[in-house]
């Protein structure tokens, strides 16, 4: 164990670190891998993307995570399967990638893993008092390590919860070290399964930083794009630009208290389901709406519901600039609502912040490792309401 506490004091001192940030979403469609070029930590990070891959996963493998994905009763023995098999599936797809892009796994220090979320419990969802905030990611740093020879960060989440935090989103920590701009207001918002967005104020002020849900991003249209039309999501928005908003389901639908609830706050697909839909649609006096009008509707709720949030943020004295990323970004009806919603604000893609937006969140997680092996926190420090803590376990290769 000693050779490997001396390898990872050595990368924790090394002036440069090359970390393969990974990125599995609650959107299911693929696993992300960036790998990065840190320079420093804290707030004098730099960091470069030097390659980035998204490979999809296929059917089965979708479906075989779907079997516990967001569900409160499952088939234990496969879900302890699942654990190894994800964690094998990256593996094999981070090799994929170093082969392509002709990289020895020598040549990198760390592997960030965020491994995949099959449940996420806070307490505004679970509503048990007796029982903490709490969330379940699954892919198994041991064995990446062991499978790719490369020492892996991974588990992130569970240290944000131990701190007082619901585990998500953590981007505030990674976009409050690569992306603030003393004098300027930014809101980075990334639209996947679930929409999120971190607020960083151009006064530097830790305590007013933060990030957090607003509600469905991309996960209940891609769900009804399936049940409804046979595809896997909306491409381009098609379907729900040949339909219409319906008021009534939208005023129902955004009638859950999650929307109202303070900042910040988080939520997923255990809550925005399928079931939850089914269940507003049923108090519609005419029952189920045209499959058109309905991917409209859920559409609309996507960009109402996001808009609405950063609106509410308080003490921005005049609009601000939006950075898109995720999925959302693509989806041109998502960004006209958007656009007519938030009229006088900048809707900037994050490209214009020197990383691309489907890179994003797998930088964000590799920025974690980095802090995790080089960063230093002052005590006491906190940042969104929870102290400064480096996340993330440790495994090494043997």
């Amino acid at each position: 164990m000693k050779k490997h506490i001396d390898h990872l004091s050595r990368i924790s001192n090394q002036p440069v670190r090359h970390i393969i940030g990974l990125m599995s979403g609650t959107s299911l469609d693929g696993l992300d891998v960036a790998l990065c070029r840190f320079e420093g930590a804290g707030r004098q990070t730099k960091v470069e993307v030097v390659q980035f891959a998204t490979l999809p996963y296929d059917a089965h493998f979708k479906s075989e995570i779907r079997r516990v994905f967001a569900k409160k009763e499952i088939d234990f023995q496969h879900f302890t399967l699942l654990n190894v098999l994800i964690a094998e599936r990256h593996s094999a797809l981070v090799s994929q990638c170093l082969n392509e892009w002709k990289i020895q796994a020598e040549e990198v220090d760390l592997i960030a893993s965020h491994g995949q979320t099959v449940f996420h419990a806070p307490r505004i969802f679970h509503g048990l008092p007796e029982y903490p905030n709490a969330t379940l990611q699954i892919g198994d740093g041991d064995h990446i390590a062991r499978r790719t020879g490369i020492i892996t960060v991974s588990d992130f989440r569970q240290k944000h919860v131990a701190a007082g935090g619901e585990g998500a989103p953590l981007a505030l920590y990674g976009d409050y070290l690569l992306f603030s701009q003393p004098g300027e207001d930014r809101f980075l918002l990334n639209i996947g399964g679930i929409a999120n967005f971190t607020f960083l104020p151009g006064d530097g002020d830790t305590t007013r930083a933060f990030a957090t849900d607003t509600g469905p991003g991309n996960t209940l249209l891609d769900a009804f794009a399936r049940e409804l039309f046979g595809v896997p999501f909306d491409e381009n928005a098609r379907i729900a630009s040949n339909g219409r908003v319906d008021s009534l389901l939208l005023e129902i639908l955004r009638r859950d208290t999650f929307f109202g609830k303070p900042f910040p706050k988080t939520i997923g697909p255990e809550l925005f389901s399928t079931t939850w839909v089914q269940s507003a649609l049923q108090q519609l006096p005419k029952g189920n709406v045209n499959p058109f009008d309905l991917l409209a509707t859920l559409t609309r709720l996507t960009a109402e519901t996001v808009a609405e949030s950063i609106l509410r943020v308080p003490g921005i004295a005049a609009p601000s600039r939006v950075y898109l990323s995720g999925g959302g970004a693509h989806n041109p009806l998502i960004i006209k609502y958007l656009e007519e919603l938030l009229p006088a604000w900048q809707l900037l893609p994050m490209e214009k912040l020197g990383v691309h937006g489907d890179a994003k969140e797998a930088v964000l997680f590799a920025a974690l490792a980095n802090e995790t092996v080089a960063g230093t926190y002052i005590s006491g420090s906190m940042l969104g309401g929870i102290p400064l803590v480096g996340m993330g376990k440790i495994s090494f290769p043997d």
